[in-house]
């Protein structure tokens, strides 16, 4: 009998490839994303010392009433927007991406060009 290796099964392995590649530094810590079925979560790492430095998600409370479904495109632009202008508050300007296993696509994509459009630089 065959067994089919899951969806997040799979993703998770591309996490793992990918984040033995990209580490998050003080000076340019790391956009993690994490997609979930009912919202979206981003926050921003330091991987050396293991902290994180900022966080936002579609659940927030600034988010409140501003979109219909936490899941969909238009939540992640806002929270890919929160997230970069409570980093510019915190000082931080520059980040590394990590898409956490996802396609470059749809609500990842978004969050990524809300965080661009509100300042933060890749």
């Amino acid at each position: 009998m065959i067994n089919k290796i899951g969806k997040n099964k799979s993703r998770q392995s591309r996490q793992k490839r990918v984040r033995g590649k990209i580490s998050g530094t003080p000076e340019r810590p790391r956009l993690n994303v994490y997609r979930s079925n009912t919202n979206i979560y981003a926050q921003i790492i330091d991987d050396v010392n293991g902290n994180t430095l900022v966080c936002a998600s579609s659940l927030d409370k600034e988010l409140e009433g501003k979109f219909k479904n936490g899941s969909n495109k238009e939540a992640a632009r806002f929270v890919g927007e929160l997230v970069a202008k409570k980093a510019m508050e915190k000082g931080l300007s520059q980040v590394v991406f990590d898409r956490g296993g996802y396609l470059y696509h749809g609500r990842v994509k978004e969050l990524a060009d809300g965080a661009r459009e509100a300042g933060l630089k890749f």
